[in-house]
């Protein structure tokens, strides 16, 4: 892959924010879903990959655009899987709520898990306690190897965990290991990244979530040296044979970063739609301008770019963008 990628690629989630942005707070999360996915496979006419979306908004008969299997780009290489939440957190946006983003990961092709639209368990850290977790050990155990990674007491630790009733027994262990704990309503794949950077205040990421927003979040912590483990959790029969006819041979495995991402490369960009503990959300300031905040990230390199761009809306390359009245 191009290092020249990065910067196409900050152009897709910034375009995808600006759409979704303008939604916010107003109760619709399908429309802001819709805005961000239009504006996403529009802008991806204009990168030079030859992409195949492994991970996006669905099947073929399930989702019009950005479907799993749908060709993105308009060059004949280099060929990579593409991984793409549009609008991570519709729920949030549409509350009005912090953490939503445009989210995109690219590998070159056959590198990206070809995850199941299904439930996956996740322990995700930063880098200091990279390879020292297992995804088995009890969290009373994983607390106290990340404290002493992070050069912290148990009792400075914070685990972010979806508030959802299948996790109580999580939430009530990590309460009583003395941790603090941040429940989260959505936003899969910013808490996962947000373990990765110090300024966050997030040690540990785990519970069970979204298997798709497993791996793009994978591919993140892949370029920050940090480490996710994981492992699929299908519901029933059918959803196990899905896996199967997906090429996951054991669906009960548990998956290192390897196995999510293979190879040494990979390229995440993210833009914010909401103010987070990560980036910044989507800025209008009248006057068809409007501020963005960005990350990309490249695992070859190491390296982190924050972006902040100022946008002339009623100019190129901005046409398609349709805002509510």
């Amino acid at each position: 892959m191009d290092r020249e990628l990065a910067m196409e690629l900050i152009r897709v989630t910034e375009v995808a924010a600006l759409a979704s942005a303008r939604w916010m707070g107003r109760g619709q999360k399908n429309e802001a879903d819709e805005a961000a996915t239009n504006a996403m496979r529009r802008m991806f006419d204009s990168v030079s990959i030859n992409g195949t979306v492994v991970i996006g908004e669905g099947e073929m008969d399930e989702a019009p655009m950005l479907y799993i299997g749908e060709k993105v780009g308009n060059a004949a290489s280099p060929e990579v899987d593409v991984a793409v939440d549009p609008l991570e957190g519709t729920n949030i946006l549409a509350k009005g709520l912090p953490n939503a983003m445009s989210v995109i990961a690219i590998a070159d092709k056959g590198n990206l898990l070809h995850a199941p639209d299904m439930y996956m368990e996740k322990l995700a850290v930063g880098p200091k306690a990279a390879g020292r977790v297992h995804l088995d050990d009890p969290i009373e155990v994983t607390l106290r190897i990340v404290a002493e990674a992070n050069n912290k007491k148990v009792s400075e630790c914070v685990v972010i965990i979806l508030e959802r009733p299948r996790h109580k027994k999580l939430i009530d262990a990590v309460r009583k290991a003395g941790a603090r704990v941040r429940l989260i309503g959505d936003g899969d794949v910013s808490s996962a990244i947000s373990t990765a950077f110090d300024d966050t205040g997030i040690d540990i990421c785990a519970g069970i979530g979204g298997a798709p927003e497993g791996v793009i979040a994978a591919a993140a912590l892949k370029c920050l040296g940090g480490e996710m483990q994981a492992r699929l959790v299908p519901e029933d029969d059918d959803e196990y044979q899905r896996c199967i006819r997906m090429g996951i041979a054991d669906p009960k495995k548990i998956l290192s970063m390897d196995d999510l991402v293979k190879g040494d490369d990979a390229i995440f960009s993210a833009t914010g739609v909401t103010d987070g503990e990560l980036l910044r959300g989507v800025r209008f300031y009248g006057g068809d301008r409007a501020e963005t905040h960005s990350v990309v990230m490249r695992a070859k390199t190491c390296t982190v770019r924050f972006i902040r761009a100022i946008h002339k809306l009623d100019r190129k390359p901005y046409p398609f963008l349709s805002f509510p009245a």
